[in-house]
């Protein structure tokens, strides 16, 4: 189980990496004027702070698990 959830939180931290770095790119082309659209970007705010979510609750484990 532990394995799992290792590999799990792998799999987030990179995904939560990757919209980030896509996010940081489309920011960079739209302050350079190749980017126009502003939708596209709110877009990948959207799926970069989706993925930090998952990732930050993730990590924290489960918030309401009952005592043993």
């Amino acid at each position: 189980m532990a394995k799992e959830d290792a590999k799990r939180l792998e799999q987030l931290a990179a995904e939560a990496q990757y919209r980030t770095q896509r996010l940081a790119l489309y920011r960079a082309r739209l302050y350079g004027g190749r980017a126009h659209d502003r939708a596209r970007l709110a877009e990948l705010q959207r799926g970069s702070d989706d993925a930090k979510a998952r990732l930050r609750r993730a990590r924290a484990g489960p918030a309401d698990t009952p005592p043993a």
